[in-house]
């Protein structure tokens, strides 16, 4: 076990501010993991570091939304969170005591730690792996180890430290990861360490380590996601970029790998998942979404439907299977595959408002609500909730051709580009990229564009040509273009992959009553005709 003076002792619990984890006393020598937000472990933070001093409630927001603004209504939520697991049904003995007027102060009597006092259950998500007896390290468990800088440049010291502390706290934004603190990562500088002792000292299934070059007036960034138990490589990535600005080039770089090692962690665990004897539900909610990005199939969805259902059987208040679960309802009534869209608006809001109530601070969520939202014509206000999704998680890619592909709706299609290409900036291999450029496509179409359409819609079908979608799409430029016979293949691709698909049901099911988007979907109507599909 490792030496820490990040842990401290009060009232039932431990706090390890070192590696962000909660942990209630389970037995005399033991302790077990508390499930808790990220927010609400950012607060406690706050609390118990000026433990016995009342903290404002400026001071609090500053902290644990930094740069963000937020209504106070957050706060009191976190506030009663924390209160309802520190406390549980104590009456008159809160750890956090209410300042009127001033603030909040932490009041049960602490002890701060320099080891390891006592053994402890596996920090792994409550409810699964412990109830399995599972003591290996928690899922999406990861350390980011001090980026090597190669050179005697004292700015691109303060570049690379500045690259692994960022990124140590992007990743943390990430749904249900587990990120070592920067302060334990970084008694590692300078050290070759053996992967497999970093692994258990630390107890962390993934490790991170990059290496810093500056080649004439280039930055040369080489990274790569390694298994800590095997030291086997899993992902590598090289980000190379002119020396222009350092600090923006550090925010894009951490964003590039924040997104990309989001996707890779998820397809890791999916593979553990596969070889899982008694699959929990995050191991099922992992196979859903390694199942949900092959395509956008009835049958694909139906398989991770299932993964998700049985996640929430599992565990009712699985955050992340919420969010999912509704996605599986909005694609099936926004690509037009299912005969009863109004029943999957209102599963998918339903299963959103739960989410959002577990966790009003899910990007996911604020995402998810957005596209509920267009789909009910209400895409300025979709637009609020993507923007929300952003506030929250800065790294969040999909929310920026998400607000692409609303202004479409209000009649903005020239600019759907422009956000689609910030997207890219942050996410340039994106599993969702075939989305995005089908938003382009679809702004160039409805301004009679239809040969730079073509050619995104051609690039959408090469990135997931399990999509029905980009294929009718691509029928209807074919066809404006007057190929005919090529028109009619794609058509008939789309009725393969989609065989109820009827220009009636999709001109039953618009998302906005705006005319400029109204014109472009006549213009599509039109294609579709003319490429053979079927009237109703």
């Amino acid at each position: 076990m490792t030496a820490s003076s990040d842990i401290y002792l009060f009232a039932d619990f431990r706090f390890d501010r070192a590696s962000g984890g909660l942990f209630r006393r389970d037995g005399p020598t033991t302790f077990a993991p508390v499930k808790i937000g990220s927010r609400a472990l950012d607060l406690l933070t706050v609390l118990i570091e000026q433990r016995g001093f009342v903290v404002s409630k400026d001071e609090i927001m500053a902290a644990v939304w930094p740069k963000m603004a937020v209504e106070e209504a957050n706060l009191f939520f976190q506030i009663s969170t924390l209160r309802n697991i520190l406390d549980g049904q104590q009456r008159g003995k809160s750890c956090i005591q209410t300042v009127v007027g001033r603030g909040y102060r932490f009041i049960a009597s602490v002890t701060r730690c320099t080891s390891m006092p006592v053994e402890t259950v596996d920090p792994t998500h409550v409810g699964s792996a412990a109830r399995r007896g599972d003591t290996g390290p928690p899922r999406l468990s990861i350390v980011v180890l001090p980026f090597v800088s190669i050179g005697d440049d004292p700015e691109q010291d303060y570049f690379t430290d500045g690259v692994t502390d960022s990124l140590t706290t992007d990743l943390s934004r990430i749904s249900g990861t587990f990120v070592i603190g920067r302060s334990t990562a970084f008694t590692y500088k300078g050290q070759a360490g053996n992967l497999k002792q970093i692994g258990r000292d630390l107890n962390v299934r993934y490790v991170l380590e990059g290496r810093v070059q500056r080649v004439g007036s280039r930055m040369r960034v080489n990274v790569q996601l390694l298994e800590a138990e095997s030291a086997g490589h899993i992902w590598a990535e090289r980000f190379e970029k002119p020396v222009a600005n350092l600090f923006d080039m550090q925010d894009e770089i951490v964003s590039r790998l924040a997104n990309a090692l989001g996707q890779e962690l998820v397809h890791a665990e999916a593979k553990r998942a596969e070889c899982a004897t008694n699959p929990d539900s995050i191991d099922h909610y992992f196979l859903g979404q390694a199942m949900a990005q092959r395509g956008h199939t009835v049958a694909i969805l139906d398989k991770a439907r299932f993964h998700y259902d049985r996640a929430l059987e599992l565990e009712p208040d699985n955050v992340d299977a919420l969010v999912a679960r509704s996605w599986i309802d909005l694609e099936l009534a926004g690509n037009w595959l299912s005969e009863n869209r109004r029943e999957r608006l209102i599963s998918a809001e339903a299963y959103v408002e739960k989410a959002l109530k577990l966790n009003p601070d899910s990007a996911a969520a604020h995402l998810a609500l957005g596209f509920v939202q267009m789909y009910r014509k209400r895409a300025a206000q979709a637009i609020a909730e993507f923007e929300r999704a952003l506030a929250i998680n800065r790294n969040c890619a999909i929310a920026h051709a998400f607000i692409g592909f609303a202004k479409l709706l209000l009649g903005r299609s020239d600019e759907i580009e422009a956000h689609v290409l910030e997207a890219f900036r942050f996410s340039p291999r994106d599993s969702t990229a075939w989305v995005w450029v089908l938003y382009v496509g679809l702004g160039q179409f409805y301004q009679g564009r239809d040969e730079g359409a073509l050619e995104r819609f051609n690039r959408s079908k090469e990135l997931n040509p399990n999509s029905p979608v980009n294929r009718f799409c691509l029928a209807a430029a074919l066809a404006h273009l007057d190929r005919l016979e090529e028109a009619r293949e794609a058509a008939r691709t789309c009725l393969q992959l989609n065989p109820s698909f009827t220009i009636a049901r999709f001109r039953s099911q618009t998302n906005s009553d705006n005319p400029v988007y109204l014109a472009g979907r006549e213009r599509m109507y039109e294609g579709l005709r003319k490429a053979g599909m079927p009237e109703g």
